[in-house]
């Protein structure tokens, strides 16, 4: 079966779009393929800085015949109705049609209509440049002579050439044809831009890698990062240091570069006084450089990790050389900001009142930080208020979050009015990914206690499900609270999640508060901070992805879950224990009685009878349903007593003991007794049984 090769060459693409965009090549492609009757065995997409290619293995050479019925109007129809029809069809008269009988409306017409299938070239050239033309590139551009016309094409960059072709291995390729603003289809593409600029004529798949790498451009993108990592390695391991991993960066160095070569720059040793995070975002972000260290030092060397698209003649000494220029300018512009960092702000004069609000000392140089912070009414949303008005409320909150968490009431405070100050510093102002990070070190250079400076850096976690949560109790207690403000904030002036639009990370914060209070066993009711009850139903829908992703079940999440439940550690725990009951055989079997339980009951239920609430032990005849009572009557007073002391496992297991007396009482006692007395006394017994596993969960709502 034939294969198609596909190239679209452009100027270089950024690198944070190329993924994407070969993916979403690949996509429209085979997709449009499929629609138009085509299947095939396999596709691959790859990209570099200047081109997306596709390898589409296995295509039919050919669509299939379609027949479709085409049903027309009855044989009785006027002639106005049946010329119609056959116009729709494409019949040249009505002899061509067939004649159906439906017992209810007669006889009717019917064409047989046959479709021929399509040479797979033609459906390729058909779809084509609709795709290249409505590619879903964030931001497009025009280009060239006819870029002022309408309808003109635009690409992320100029689109210089298209490379399709198509065939077997047993036959020449042929190239497909069509045109897109002026460029046409063709079986020509180019190697390197600079090693490599002369034209390479394409046939396949295999001769079209072999050549480019030839041409000094490797294709696939994961062996591109495969060199730079193993080469970047070697490098740092022959200086006696090992490569800071960064798989962000090494993603978008891999999409900077068709020919990676992999260099060694350094930089002056003075420079190591600046934190090692502030030293590699510089390096990282100025210059797509990765940087190193001794092994297993905390700290970093002055050597860095460059990757060039350029095999230089001199062994890259010119290219070392420039990089390592711009490195040592960069680092110099941020020792800057490390050291005004710590010195004191000109008008200090001004920052006393904001000063004096938050408990600061103006003699340091992070309390200044957080008074122009406040001083200077920088916004945190338009509808609540300046940062300012914000550490306020998380300061109220926070207060009231220490004792259930444990954590000193003194360094959550303090750690609380000093978690923003950062915001102001320079070098939180030159990076942002740095906030609390600066804070924490800033903190610790002023002679702040420890809990306070890792509260400083830990309140913005977790940031995402990977990210670890606070470690100690006065960052935990801070997090809590700066979390819970946003959503109590956001909630209040109605800026909740839709569909797929969360602006503000509100689904983030809430995941982030269920892993605190869950990972650290925080009993916090949450209705007593948050007292919209929209929020909480918010909560209960965040914790039941939480609870699904770690492997609990929905339908025993739902059996615990009540609408009026905010402690959410309590539920996770209910969860966890009734996980452990159902899944056993005694669970099983109780289960399986308590639903048949539950089930006459809502029979009655929904006929109007009203089910005493007591049970009268008088009117108890049979020995099964006076085990039965005897035993709901001791399990639900244990069950309630070890749900008293939140030992969850204990009230399951005073639950397991119905087993054997439910199974009973269904064998030997006839609930729809002819005396009404006995009758309801029985359905009071059934409802006892629902009432005494409901201290744990509502067992009809599990399904088994």
């Amino acid at each position: 079966m034939p294969d198609l090769l596909l190239e679209l060459r452009s100027e270089e693409i950024p690198a944070r779009m190329q993924r994407k965009a070969a993916g979403d090549l690949k996509k429209l492609l085979t997709d449009a393929l499929v629609e138009a009757g085509l299947t095939y065995e396999g596709a691959r997409e790859y990209w570099t800085p200047r081109r997306l290619t596709l390898d589409i293995r296995g295509l039919n050479a050919r669509s299939s015949d379609v027949r479709e019925d085409i049903k027309g109007p009855a044989t009785s129809a006027p002639e106005q109705a049946i010329q119609g029809f056959l116009r729709k069809a494409g019949l040249a008269s009505i002899s061509e049609a067939h004649v159906h009988s439906d017992p209810k409306k007669g006889d009717f017409y019917v064409a047989h209509v046959v479709k021929p299938g399509r040479p797979a070239d033609e459906i390729i050239a058909g779809v084509m440049p609709g795709i290249i033309r409505n590619f879903p590139w964030p931001k497009p551009m025009r280009s060239g002579a006819g870029s002022a016309k309408p309808g003109s094409l635009q690409w992320v960059r100029p689109l210089q050439s298209i490379v399709c072709t198509f065939g077997s291995e047993t036959e020449e390729t042929r190239v497909v044809p069509f045109e897109v603003g002026g460029i046409v289809a063709g079986n020509v593409t180019y190697g390197h831009r600079f090693h490599a600029p002369e034209a390479i004529t394409v046939r396949r798949f295999e001769d079209y890698v072999s050549n480019l790498e030839k041409a000094k451009v490797v294709l696939d993108a994961e062996r591109r990062k495969q060199i730079i990592a193993t080469d970047a390695n070697n490098i740092a391991f022959a200086n006696g240091l090992e490569l800071v991993e960064d798989e962000g960066l090494l993603e978008e160095v891999s999409g900077l570069v068709e020919w990676p070569q992999v260099l060694m720059g350094t930089f002056e040793e003075e420079f190591l006084a600046i934190p090692s995070e502030i030293i590699r975002l510089t390096i990282k972000t100025n210059q797509k450089c990765f940087v190193t260290r001794k092994p297993g030092a905390e700290t970093l060397s002055n050597h860095f990790i460059l990757v060039s698209n350029i095999e230089a003649k001199d062994g890259g000494k010119e290219i070392v050389h420039g990089n390592g220029k711009v490195v040592r300018a960069r680092l110099s512009d941020a020792k800057h900001f490390w050291l005004r960092d710590q010195g004191n702000l000109p008008d200090l004069e001004t920052l006393e009142a904001s000063a004096a609000k938050f408990n600061l000392d103006l003699a340091k140089p992070l309390d200044q930080r957080m008074a122009k912070l406040d001083a200077l009414n920088v916004t945190f949303h338009a509808k609540l208020g300046t940062q300012g008005a914000r550490v306020e409320r998380i300061r109220t909150l926070a207060a009231e979050l220490a004792p259930v968490v444990g954590a000193d009431l003194a360094l959550v405070d303090r750690a609380v009015v000093l978690a923003k100050a950062d915001l102001r510093t320079e070098a939180v102002g030159e990076f942002p990914e740095l906030q609390g990070i600066m804070g924490r070190k800033y903190a610790l250079l002023q002679g702040e206690d420890a809990a306070v400076a890792e509260a400083i850096e830990d309140h913005y976690k977790p940031q995402g499900p990977s990210d670890r949560v606070p470690a100690g109790k006065v960052g935990l207690t801070v997090a809590l609270a700066d979390k819970l403000d946003t959503l109590i904030g956001f909630w209040a002036i109605d800026e909740k999640p839709t569909g797929s639009k969360d602006p503000y990370a509100l689904r983030r914060a809430a995941l982030g508060v269920i892993r605190m209070l869950l990972e650290k066993n925080v009993r916090l009711p949450l209705a007593s901070v948050a007292k919209d009850p929209d929020l909480i139903t918010f909560f209960h829908d965040r914790l039941k992805v939480y609870l699904r992703d770690m492997g609990a079940r929905h339908d025993l999440i739902d059996a615990v879950l009540t609408p009026e439940a905010d402690d959410l550690l309590m539920v996770a725990r209910r969860v966890e224990a009734l996980t452990a009951f159902i899944t056993s055989e005694e669970g099983q079997n109780l289960l399986a009685g308590t639903k048949r339980a539950t089930q006459l009951l809502a029979a009655e239920e929904k006929k109007g009878t009203v089910v005493d609430g007591a049970v009268s032990p008088a009117l108890l005849l049979l020995d099964a349903e006076k085990a039965l009572y005897a035993a709901v009557e001791s399990a639900s007073k244990d069950a309630a007593a070890a749900v008293a002391k939140e030992d969850f496992r204990s009230a399951m297991e005073a639950l397991s003991t119905l087993r054997g007396p439910v199974d009973q009482f269904f064998t030997d006692v006839l609930v729809n007794d002819e005396d009404p007395a006995i009758r309801a006394n029985r359905l009071a017994l059934l409802a006892a049984i629902r009432s005494a596993t409901g201290t744990v969960a509502d067992f009809s709502k599990i399904t088994g």
